[in-house]
């Protein structure tokens, strides 16, 4: 007999069942005999069994999922050797390349508690995570340069719902993140493929206005935040539904409210500050302040999480710069919540936000078609890692700086201008 947590009756199953439609056909697109890779927190194991249903209704190829446990890391970091933290499991991500390399679909499952490190060594936290990173490279490009089709779905983990609402009993709190959840992928709607469809339109016509600027730069100003991100040379905008290199339009992030682009990685100047903290492999990192010159990050602080984040910066070369610049509406529906989810999935939806790390290949004109060198001569950053962290609010104006220097309005006090 398989035992669940008595507060995974407070999730909705038809509501559930609809996000593993969403997940198979809208965020995958899956294709008739491919395919699938999955990862997932063991706790999303009802998820997981309704995505693998959906996805051999689709004409799945072969279902393969990874889960991961809260207790089982914890005990790494309680009993394992200090050694071991320099360690990973290269054979499985050598292993997922592989089965990408052979047209294998990707879809993660998030939801793990993101607090779950916040008591262990940041030493120990800093060093497995450079480890992880370097180990997954070669699972990383192939997601990164969007050579697959992939997706993102998240599980409402009692841990997470904890950290959410924690002044709610874990039943009461499940219910509510669940319900957060199930309405920024709009599965709460009677027709949520229908509702996608149409939300993609809106972020492709946004897309296609900011390409048709071509903007140099963008300036971000506000609060803590004076910031000049240079953009890539032919660089594409990108947002909601995506065409991969397998030919498979896939939307890899449920939900999403942003348009994407890749930012030019000497070309970043000024200072910023995190407007939500960002939740990076069980680690909370509050109030980032970071000072850039020549696309390079020189100084960095942060009020909680500061440790972590340096040893982030230091993951190699690349993480110091940036591989993505989004914008969001802070009107968008994860915003209007008044949420913090402290998961990237989301939160990132609440606000504009950058990346420190790897750019997307995507993110170019022609970019399919670019070898690494032209990508990184256009401006395109490399690195192990890929984080996001938020740096829009309300009080941020946005202004797009064309090549001869003149100046539109992007957006104004959070809202497209």
């Amino acid at each position: 007999m398989t035992f669940m947590p008595q507060s995974q009756n407070s999730v909705d199953p038809i509501k559930l069942e609809k996000l593993a439609e969403v997940a198979v056909n809208v965020g995958l697109q899956l294709q008739r005999e491919q395919d699938l890779v999955i990862t997932a927190p063991v706790v999303a194991m009802p998820l997981v069994r309704l995505i693998t249903k959906h996805a051999y209704m689709a004409g799945a190829g072969l279902v393969t999922t990874f889960y991961s446990d809260e207790e089982t890391t914890l005990a790494r970091y309680q009993y394992g050797s200090d050694e071991g933290f320099d360690r990973a499991s290269g054979w499985l991500y050598e292993g997922m390349a592989k089965a990408y390399q052979n047209g294998a679909a990707r879809l993660a499952i998030a939801g793990d508690n993101p607090m779950l490190l916040s008591e262990q060594d940041p030493n120990k936290v800093g060093r497995a995570n450079r480890a992880n990173s370097t180990a997954y490279k070669p699972a990383l490009e192939k997601i990164s340069n969007f050579d697959i089709n992939w997706n993102i779905v998240a599980y409402p983990n009692p841990s997470w719902a904890k950290v959410v609402f924690p002044d709610d009993p874990e039943p009461i709190a499940v219910a509510k993140l669940s319900k957060a959840i199930f309405a920024a992928s709009r599965v709460d709607l009677d027709d949520p493929v229908s509702a996608w469809r149409e939300h993609n339109a809106n972020l492709a016509a946004r897309s296609s206005w900011l390409n048709g600027q071509r903007f140099a730069a963008l300036h971000f100003k506000g609060p803590g935040t004076d910031l000049t991100v240079g953009l890539a040379d032919g660089h594409e905008w990108h947002g909601g539904a995506s065409a991969a290199k397998n030919g498979v339009t896939c939307n890899p992030n449920i939900p999403t409210e942003e348009v994407f682009t890749t930012p030019h990685a000497l070309r970043v100047e000024g200072h910023v500050s995190s407007t939500k903290p960002l939740s990076h492999q069980g680690t909370l990192i509050d109030k980032i302040q970071v000072h850039f010159e020549e696309g390079r990050i020189v100084e960095a602080k942060a009020s909680r999480g500061a440790e972590v984040l340096n040893k982030v910066l230091d993951t190699d070369e690349g993480a110091r710069r940036l591989g993505e610049v989004a914008l969001v509406p802070h009107s968008s529906p994860i915003s209007a919540s008044g949420i913090l989810f402290y998961n990237t999935l989301f939160d990132e939806n609440a606000s504009c936000h950058i990346a420190l790390g790897q750019c997307y290949s995507k993110c170019f004109l022609g970019g399919a078609q670019l070898s690494q060198d032209q990508i990184k001569a256009q401006g395109g950053n490399s690195s192990l890692i890929h984080i996001d962290w938020m740096i829009g609010s309300d009080e941020v104006d946005i202004d797009g700086v064309k090549p001869d220097g003149s100046r539109v309005p992007v957006m104004r006090q959070g809202e497209w201008a």
